[in-house]
C-alpha cells in the first residue's frame, strides 16, 4: 500500500487490518510498530523501495499522490510519474491486482494541472496490463482531514465563504476505506472498472447546503454563505502564490479546480450495491468529524 500514513491511507490501513489483511506499507518516516503491518522505508521516486513493498503481495493499493504543489512538473512527478513507478513495481513482483485511487478531477484534465496529472496516471494504469480498478473519490471528509478544516472553522463562526454556485459530491473517509479494501479482494466484477463513490445523496450537494450541514454539525443552526465569483477566486489564487510562494494554499491551479460548477459523481458510475454502499449517514459522519476535531483541539 502506498499512502498509508496520509488521511485516506490511515483509515484504509485500519480497515485492511480489521479485514484480516497483512499490509506492506510504504513510509518516508519511521513509524511505530503495529501488528499486521510491515513498514517499508522508501518513497514513490525510489523504485527499489516500491519493489520491496510489492514483493510477495497479493494485491497493490495505490493511494498516495499530491494535491497542492507549485507547478505542473511537480504534479506530474507526484501523480503521473509516481504511478508509473508503482505499476512497474507491481509488474516486477508479479502482482496482478491493482487498485488505484484517482480523483473526479481526472474527468476534466484541461481544467487544472492536478486533473491533468490524475488523468495521465489513470492512462498509465489502464495501459498496464494489470487487473486494475480505478476509484475516483469526490470531496473526502472525516477525522484527520485538513482540506475541509477551514470550512468547519468558518461554519463555527456562522459564515462560510464558498466557491461559485455549483454542486459537489462527498464521501466519509471510513466509507471510502471500506470500498478500497473490498476492491482489493474483488477479482472479478470490478476488473477494468472506474468507480465514482459517494455518500449516496442523489445529485450531490449544493455548496451552500453542504456548508449548512457542516454548520449544524458544529452547533450553528444558521450559517450565512457567500459565493465568491470565479474571477475573484482565481485572483486570490494568484495573490496567495505571490505572497506565500511554495506554502500557498490557494494556488491558481487550485482556484480553477474549485471554481468548476460540477463535481458530482456520474450517474451509473457508483460501485455495485452488492459490493459496497455507504454505511454512515453524512449528518452523523459530519458530527463525528466535529467531535474528533474538538478532541484534538483543531476546532
Amino acid at each position: 500500500m502506498t499512502g498509508a500514513t496520509g488521511f485516506v491511507g490511515r483509515a484504509t490501513l485500519d480497515a485492511a487490518l480489521a479485514a484480516g489483511w497483512h499490509v506492506r506499507a510504504l513510509t518516508r518516516r519511521p513509524q511505530e510498530e503495529r501488528e499486521g503491518v510491515t513498514w517499508i522505508a522508501g518513497a514513490l521516486d525510489r523504485p527499489d523501495s516500491l519493489a520491496e513493498m510489492a514483493k510477495g503481495s497479493d494485491a497493490l493499493l495505490h493511494i498516495a499522490g499530491v494535491v497542492n504543489v507549485p507547478d505542473r512538473a511537480a504534479f506530474e512527478a507526484g501523480n503521473a510519474t509516481a504511478t508509473g513507478h508503482v505499476v512497474d513495481a507491481a509488474r516486477g513482483a508479479g502482482v496482478t491486482r491493482f487498485v488505484h485511487v484517482s480523483s473526479l478531477a481526472a474527468r476534466e484534465p484541461g481544467l487544472s494541472d492536478y486533473g491533468w496529472s490524475k488523468d495521465r496516471a489513470e492512462k498509465m494504469v489502464r495501459a498496464s496490463g494489470l487487473d486494475w480498478t480505478i476509484v475516483r473519490p469526490p470531496a473526502v471528509f472525516g477525522p484527520g482531514d485538513t482540506e475541509m478544516l477551514d470550512l468547519f472553522r468558518m461554519a463555527r463562526r456562522g459564515i462560510a465563504l464558498l466557491p461559485p454556485r455549483g454542486r459537489m459530491s462527498a464521501i466519509y473517509v471510513d466509507d471510502l476505506a471500506r470500498l478500497l479494501v473490498a476492491l482489493v479482494a474483488d477479482r472479478d466484477a470490478s476488473i477494468g472498472a472506474i468507480y465514482e463513490p459517494d455518500d449516496g445523496r442523489p445529485d450531490g450537494w449544493s455548496h451552500r447546503s453542504f456548508a449548512r450541514a457542516i454548520g449544524r454539525a458544529v452547533g450553528r443552526h444558521h450559517v450565512s454563505t457567500l459565493a465568491i465569483p470565479a474571477t475573484i477566486l482565481k485572483a486570490g489564487g494568484r495573490l496567495d502564490k505571490l505572497l506565500r510562494r511554495g506554502r500557498a494554499k490557494l494556488t491558481p491551479d487550485r482556484a480553477r479546480y474549485i471554481a468548476h460548477p460540477d463535481w458530482v459523481v456520474t450517474q451509473g458510475a457508483r460501485p455495485p450495491a452488492g459490493l459496497w454502499r455507504p454505511d454512515v449517514d453524512t449528518v452523523d459522519a459530519l458530527a463525528e468529524t466535529v467531535r474528533w476535531y474538538r478532541r484534538e483541539g483543531w476546532l
